[in-house]
């Protein structure tokens, strides 16, 4: 298994602008990843101790930049350049640069990529990423190594060093120091907070190890800044001597410079992350039995006591009932002579420390759990639960072929790894009571399924334990009996004490880091199909820094409520799928996280809007789907041209596949090029920064203080003599056009004079402005052709029946109409459009066309909407692209150019009487 990067996510590069656009009027690097030293007023420094940052821009130029990325990308500007504060009111003056970025949306990747761009556009050379955690450190790395060659190929392979601090190896740090190579430090915070760190004392050579770091003024990274805002750790990052400090975060406590924001909610509605259900558990207690929930010990100076829950009698019979109770007290009177708490409730023990009571029959209960008469029933019902969710999805992702199959995983949160794991008394390991469990549970499942789903196994031995048989060669790969081999298909990571034992830890220990290494470095390990392991049993501390893609389904294994923060438990499980290519998928009805619960759908929605709301500002409501709310979308007819002549008629005259071939007049693209250059509302003009003076008189009141502006002054800065960098190489790296037509854009534009204004910003503008106009010549030039021999697959219609929530399902009323029993809406436009066609007595037949038909377009491939069959005097067919309006203002340019190049791919099927229009609604067709 070999994970795959996709270099052309939008929002990434959105991120990876903001900061370089920061940055805006630093000298450009000579040539590709060429140092410019700052003797020539370049981004590298020579210092004592090796090679350097060099920043050049003024406090001024760097705080419009900031303002003209938070103008673009709709933030609140920043008044200054701003602070960090210690509580002691002492001034931490450093430039910090906030980017916000939903957990699970490729953070890592974008700041890694952040390194490599600020390298080819300035030269910057010394980067440090500080993180809180051994796990987060862990992850760092493993991204660091798993998109090395990605960038390398990207990037054209600049030499690039990473290491990890380790206080036994300081020469790594002289080496940071004196290297010309990009070099990338990632350290944890609490290595350096200290004076009593390794790194802060003096060595034999008179030299601290942190002046090699501080001496190159490096650009440092902080992965989960809001683990880092105490004085201590804030004082240590800006004693790193930063140039810049960069702080990625889905959920900052401060935002230093907002420059870019990517909250829950966009991420999940762009599909960036998995969408999320949750299958709530809730246990109604018998009230016939003993049945004590302790909510909590209240500890006061001179006394103890326990906060329960139980069932009293009372006037209106037994009810529900808090209760405080204290060393004696006897159960049976305080619940009013229930006959269950008759023998041995009697509180004998109350222990703060552990958090526990105990009665004198020997029951123990621990805060947050039910006595032992319920002990393994909730555990076990939140078990199985989790095992189907799994089971549904590995067979309905299996099914899709073995060219695109998905490993998916289980994640189990415990709190005590001894409920998994333990020891004997000779010292043996041996399994607890959820291994058991679970082994039971999941041999129940797997001959349910094997029963189910008998035509995907053979009997015919296999060499491989998880890989498909070389003995059958079908669309559907057969697995071999053994896949069932409960033993192998689960196991556990946990932290290890001196001795090898299994312990529980926070996760910030030593004892963690062999833990962390190793599910880190397994993470392709566990995605590939050969691997058996598909059940994940970790202790809580995993929850921040680890993740895999392809986790389907989170269950913390608690007898009571979980009051684990929602999205700390939902984040390891965010992230998109990748199928066994390492490809990620798009698609939103496999990209689904099943949140294993034990509370109601309500309460667990709720709670996480409520966090999500808190922490962001934004609102989630509507976003969380009842895992229990969901219908199986299936075929309602055996597709033969038999049972469905009316598809075939339509299906037969629009499945053939096409490519294209674009044709554009250079002149015309180097006239409309210039004539946008000369218009400076479509590329405003370059011009240096302006220092702006704003005198205010203050007004002091009982109300308080106000301003008012009584002077405002502006005056430019001074011109700065920028080194040019290669023109030509610059624009042909981003736009696929000869150096001749270069040459004549710029030559005619008469706009090369503002070249040495600003390079970056009058060299990015132009190459917008290309960009635009090549664009629309290549849609306007477009010509498609036919295939021979290729058309779409029927199978796209077999792959489409999957398990949908009932808000986005209109339920078919005239199944003769349509293909299937439900129809997936992704709009209110798009119900309505259904309805209609159900409605209206013109239309014989109607279908959505599934997703796989993928038209190709120079943008991006185009998925049209409906294929209908009209009938009036003569029957009609068509193409429906559905729009909730005909304003081409109000839709997007891409949208509007996709349709432009459906029109073009469709109208090779004219002649079959195939028609493609965009529509509102049925009436539209006519």
């Amino acid at each position: 298994m070999k994970l795959q990067f996709d270099s052309k996510q939008d929002y990434q590069h959105q991120a990876i602008k903001a900061v370089v656009d920061v940055f805006e009027g630093q000298p450009l690097a000579k040539g590709e990843f060429e140092a410019v030293f700052a003797e020539a007023g370049g981004s590298i420094a020579f210092t004592n101790k090796g090679v350097g940052n060099n920043l050049v821009l003024t406090d001024e130029q760097l705080l419009k930049n900031i303002q003209a990325v938070q103008e673009q990308n709709g933030i609140k500007q920043s008044d200054s350049l701003g602070v960090v504060r210690t509580t002691e009111g002492e001034t931490l003056t450093a430039l910090n640069l906030t980017v916000e970025m939903e957990t699970g949306t490729g953070k890592t990747y974008t700041y890694i990529r952040t390194i490599y761009e600020l390298n080819q556009q300035y030269g910057f050379k010394k980067f440090v990423i500080v993180v809180p955690s051994v796990a987060i450190r862990e992850g760092a790395l493993k991204n660091l190594e798993i998109t090395h060659e990605h960038f390398q190929a990207l990037y054209g392979n600049p030499p690039i060093n990473f290491i990890m601090y380790d206080s036994g190896k300081l020469t790594a740090l002289r080496n940071f120091a004196s290297s010309n190579a990009i070099q990338v430090l990632v350290i944890n915070i609490d290595s350096f907070t200290k004076d009593s760190n390794i790194i802060n004392t003096v060595r034999e050579t008179g030299v601290k190890p942190i002046e090699f770091i501080q001496a190159t003024q490096p650009i440092v990274i902080v992965d989960e800044p809001q683990n880092m805002e105490t004085d201590v750790r804030k004082n240590a990052i800006h004693n790193l001597n930063p140039l810049c400090t960069l702080r990625y975060s889905a959920t900052h406590r401060n935002f230093y410079n907002l420059i870019y924001s990517l909250n829950p909610v966009q991420a999940y509605d762009l599909g960036l992350v998995k969408q999320i259900e949750v299958d709530g558990i809730t246990i109604d207690r018998n009230i016939s039995a003993a049945s004590v929930f302790l909510k909590k010990i209240k500890v006061a100076k001179n006394s103890l006591k326990a906060l329960i829950n139980t069932y009293v009698h009372s006037k209106n019979g037994i009810v529900k009932r808090d209760l405080t109770i204290e060393l004696g007290d006897d159960l049976y009177l305080v619940s009013g002579s229930r006959d269950i708490y008759k023998n041995g409730y009697i509180l004998s023990s109350i222990n703060a420390k552990e958090k526990q009571i105990e009665f004198s029959n020997g029951i123990v209960i621990k805060e947050g759990e039910i006595d032992e008469s319920y002990k393994g029933v909730t555990v076990k019902y939140l078990m199985e639960r989790t095992i189907y969710h799994h089971f549904e999805k590995e067979y309905r992702y299996w099914k899709k072929g073995k060219y695109d199959q998905i490993k998916v995983l289980s994640l189990f949160f415990i709190d005590k790894v001894s409920n998994y794991r333990k020891y004997d008394d000779e010292g043996n390991i041996v399994k607890g009571d959820y291994a058991i469990w679970f082994e039971e549970i999941f041999k129940k499942y797997a001959q349910i399924y094997r029963t189910k789903y008998a035509d995907l196994f053979t009997t015919e031995p296999s060499v491989d334990y998880f890989a498909p048989s070389k003995v059958h060669e079908t669309d559907i790969p057969q697995l071999h009996p053994e896949y069932f081999e409960v033993s192998k298909v689960h196991n556990g990571y946990f932290s290890q004490d001196r001795k090898g034992a299994y312990k529980d830890t926070n996760g910030n220990t030593r004892a963690d880091d062999d833990t962390y290494t190793l599910i880190m470095k397994d993470k392709e390990r566990l995605l590939d199909l050969d691997e058996p392991l598909r059940f994940i049993f970790s202790h809580s501390a995993l929850r921040e820094g680890w993740d895999n893609p392809n986790v389907f389904q989170i269950c913390t294994l608690n007898e009571s409520k979980s009051d684990i923060r929602k999205r700390q438990e939902i984040g390891r499980g965010l992230r998109l799928p990748v199928n066994n290519k390492g490809v990620r998928i798009q698609d939103k009805r496999v990209n689904v996280l099943t949140v294993v619960a034990n509370e109601t759908y309500q309460d667990f929605s709720e709670a996480l809007q409520r966090e999500i709301q808190e922490e962001t500002g934004v609102q989630f409501t509507g976003r969380i789907m009842d895992a229990r709310e969901k219908k199986a979308v299936k075929l309602t007819k055996e597709l033969t041209p038999e049972n469905c002549p009316l598809f075939f008629e339509i299906w037969d005259r629009i499945k053939h596949r096409t490519r294209y071939q674009v044709n554009y007049d250079t002149n015309e693209l180097i006239g409309e090029s210039i004539a946008e250059l000369s218009d400076f509302y479509k590329m405003p003009l370059t011009k240096r920064p302006m220092l702006e003076a704003r005198t205010a008189r203050l007004k002091i009141s009982n109300e308080g203080i106000e301003g008012e502006l009584v002077d405002l002054a502006m005056k430019q800065t001074e011109a700065i003599r920028y080194l040019i960098p290669d023109v030509y190489g610059y624009i042909q790296s981003r736009v696929d056009i000869t150096r001749t037509t270069i040459y004549e854009i710029l030559s005619q534009s008469n706009r090369l004079n503002e070249l040495e204004i600003n390079p970056q910003l009058f060299l990015d503008n132009v190459v917008g402005v290309i960009r635009r106009v090549l664009s629309g010549l290549m849609v306007d030039g477009i010509k498609y052709e036919k295939i021979n021999g290729s058309t779409y697959e029927m199978s796209l219609f077999k792959t489409d029946e999957v398990e949908l929530y009932l808000s986005n399902l209109l339920e078919v009323s005239k199944p003769e109409k349509t293909l299937y029993n439900y129809i997936e809406t992704d709009s209110d436009t798009e119900k309505s459009f259904a309805r209609d066609c159900e409605a209206d007595s013109k239309v014989r037949f109607f279908f959505k066309l599934p997703r796989g038909f993928k038209i190709p377009t120079p943008i991006a491939n185009y998925n049209p909407d409906w294929a209908v069959i009209l009938e009036n005097d003569s029957r009609v067919y068509f193409v429906a692209e559905t729009k909730s309006t005909f304003d081409p203002n109000l839709k997007r340019g891409i949208e509007n150019m996709k349709v432009e190049c459906g029109k073009a791919h469709f109208a090779l099927f004219e002649p079959l009487g195939v028609k493609y229009k965009v529509a509102v609604e049925v009436k539209d067709l006519y």
